[in-house]
């Protein structure tokens, strides 16, 4: 057999083939009769009036506080619709409503204990937030969530909140005296600089109007001198303008002449064209074409003497080429025999010094003879001793023996002393 339930409540179908049992919140459910069994539970929001009369706070003052609370048992969330199931299952609302009223009040109670006064009624909100902590933690156990809670009246019968009211109150009306009294001293403040700005006014509206006439007077005289300056220039530019009339009538008379001017210069210069181009068919043309024939006849000549030039210094410098090639031919020949000479006398060493000793001799007579050969004449003088003057002879001879050796190795490089020690 089918079964339905509405969007507030659920169902749930407990025996054969139903364990755990299932839980339906808001629809429809087969159910075999006899071997199964379905029971409802409601999911409607319960409003519930908490009270708590004469709770003791903190400082020992008892106060009675009423709170409001709206709570249902959570169909959406099986764990808890579970829990709630098992708790409450044919239980009537009021009945549910009650158990629930109790766990909040208990927890108001506690939560109270632990405030003052002041705290609970200064801070509604936060009182109110701490119960709503307390007992949604503790009613989530049993399947129900606290949708709200909120704080609705808090008194006492020991008119505690009533002297703190007066309190306020008289906190209030000293406030108010004193800001009456701030407005009245403001009010008198403003209004004194209320004239002192309106006599300000009045002075700045006279330095104004004064400055005003000052202005008017500056600008007249401005204006008063600017229309007779123009009026000074106007005939001025009168007269500057018949002057100009007159220039401009003179300037285009010289205009006129210049243009005429112009076109006889032009006519000359067609005159002058005209010649030139006669001038340059019977004259010009043929002296160019003979200067033509000219500067061609010149540069063959050029090129001419320049092939000629060409030439000449060709065969100047194969002479210099076979000069060079001769004087380097002659000088490797002395080169050799130098060599040879050199060889010989590294072979036969003061055979060749004296070989070449003897070839030398007739220049270092030569050499010696000179300064005799300079004299015009030599006098011999006796005294009758012919042995002195042969003495004389013979130093003068021994003179020349001793130069002799230096003029040898002047001319030959070759020392004869050494020469002569050697061969013995």
């Amino acid at each position: 057999m089918f079964y339905t339930c509405g969007p507030n409540e659920a169902m749930v179908v407990s025996g054969f083939c139903r364990s755990p049992p299932l839980m339906i919140p808001g629809g429809r459910v087969f159910v075999i009769p006899c071997i199964q069994q379905l029971q409802r539970i409601s999911l409607n929001t319960l409003t519930l009036n908490v009270k708590s009369d004469k709770v003791y706070t903190r400082h020992g003052v008892p106060v009675s506080v009423t709170g409001i609370a709206q709570m249902k048992i959570q169909g959406q969330n099986k764990q808890m619709l579970a829990a709630a199931c098992q708790m409450f299952m044919g239980k009537s609302e009021a009945e549910i409503a009650q158990i629930a009223l109790e766990t909040l009040e208990g927890h108001q109670r506690a939560i109270i204990a632990h405030l003052t006064v002041e705290e609970i009624y200064k801070d509604r909100k936060k009182f109110s937030e701490q119960v709503f902590k307390v007992a949604s933690s503790d009613l989530v156990n049993m399947g129900i969530s606290v949708v709200s809670y909120t704080l609705k009246d808090v008194h006492d019968d020991q008119d505690y909140l009533h002297s703190l009211g007066k309190a306020r109150t008289a906190q209030v009306q000293k406030d108010a005296r004193i800001g009456e009294a701030k407005n009245k001293r403001d009010a008198v403040i403003r209004e004194a600089h209320a004239m002192q700005e309106k006599v300000s006014a009045q002075y700045k509206n006279e330095i104004d109007m004064a400055k005003a006439q000052r202005d008017y007077e500056l600008k007249k005289a401005a204006y008063d001198l600017e229309v007779n300056t123009k009026k000074a220039e106007s005939e001025m530019a009168y007269q500057l303008q018949v002057a100009k009339t007159k220039q401009r009538i003179e300037e285009e008379k010289m205009q006129v002449q210049v243009v005429e001017r112009t076109q006889q210069i032009m006519l000359q210069e067609q005159e002058i064209t005209r010649r030139e181009k006669e001038l340059e068919a019977k004259v010009k043309k043929p002296a160019d074409a003979e200067r033509y024939r000219l500067e061609k006849l010149a540069e063959a000549q050029r090129l001419k003497m320049i092939m000629e030039a060409e030439a000449e210094a060709e065969s100047i410098r194969m002479k210099g080429e076979a000069e060079a090639f001769a004087v380097e031919a002659k000088g490797r020949a002395q080169a050799e025999q130098m060599a040879k000479k050199a060889e010989a006398f590294q072979q036969y060493k003061d055979g060749a010094m004296v070989d070449m000793l003897l070839e030398k001799l007739p220049l270092m007579a030569e050499e010696i003879s000179r300064p005799l050969c300079e004299a015009n004449k030599i006098t011999m003088v006796s005294s009758g001793g012919g042995e002195v003057g042969a003495a004389k002879l013979s130093g003068e001879v021994m003179d020349i023996m001793v130069r002799l050796p230096a003029a040898v190795e002047k001319l030959t490089g070759v020392n004869i002393s050494q020469v002569t020690s050697g061969t013995g």
